[in-house]
């Protein structure tokens, strides 16, 4: 696997005309995979952007190595960069600690008697939103402590697809520490994310080791 960086060109008021939903920003990415399109390969790659100070970065987890030109399409020249994933998922154990960020959609399926499948709704209030991470820790492979991370971001970015309304979706951005738990189930985690709308911009983890 591998994991890419490109700092958004915030400055480039051409560009930002097209990165106004995303939608945008899932095809930007899609783009950035051209032997994929050519093939009619669908592949999952998990994104999300992150604010660092008045920088914005796009970041991408993929099967494969993008390329570096699509990829920065809609970014600064000469930022983006690009390195395998997998020899620092192999250094991960059991029992490690870890500094964490992840941008998810936490939602609830609320069902109704006689219906096979629940309406999805957003949970709304920080409480709502730790307690979502908090039940899936467990079956995700690691353990948390309620004073061990934070709701650091939230927003309702809008998603317009090619048929239907635009929608907005809850995206809210955790950061704090983790311990592993279970290695098999943490790693799976890293590379397939957690929570819905993983294809615009949500699920995707990422770890620091501390020290």
């Amino acid at each position: 696997m591998f994991l890419s960086r490109v700092l958004v060109d915030q400055n480039n008021r051409q560009k930002l005309k097209t990165l106004t939903h995303l939608g945008a920003y899932h095809n930007w990415v899609e783009q950035s995979f051209p032997e994929e399109l050519q093939a009619g390969e669908r592949l999952r790659h998990l994104w999300r952007l992150d604010q660092l100070g008045d920088r914005q970065y796009l970041l991408v987890l993929s099967a494969n190595r993008p390329a570096l030109a699509p990829l920065e399409a809609y970014g600064v020249p000469g930022t983006a960069a690009t390195k395998a994933y997998d020899p620092f998922l192999a250094k991960l154990q059991e029992g490690q600690r870890l500094r964490f960020r992840l941008t998810a959609n936490p939602t609830r399926a609320v069902k109704k008697p006689g219906e096979s499948r629940g309406r999805v709704y957003p949970h709304i209030t920080v409480a709502q939103q730790s307690q979502w991470l908090e039940d899936r820790a467990a079956k995700s492979g690691f353990a948390l402590e309620s004073a061990s991370f934070s709701v650091v971001g939230r927003d309702f970015p809008i998603l317009r697809r090619q048929q239907g309304r635009p929608v907005r979706l809850s995206r809210v951005t955790y950061e704090g520490w983790l311990v592993v738990t279970d290695i098999k189930l943490f790693t799976q985690t890293l590379q397939t994310g957690l929570g819905r709308e993983k294809a615009y911009g949500m699920g995707l983890m990422t770890v620091i080791p501390e020290g």
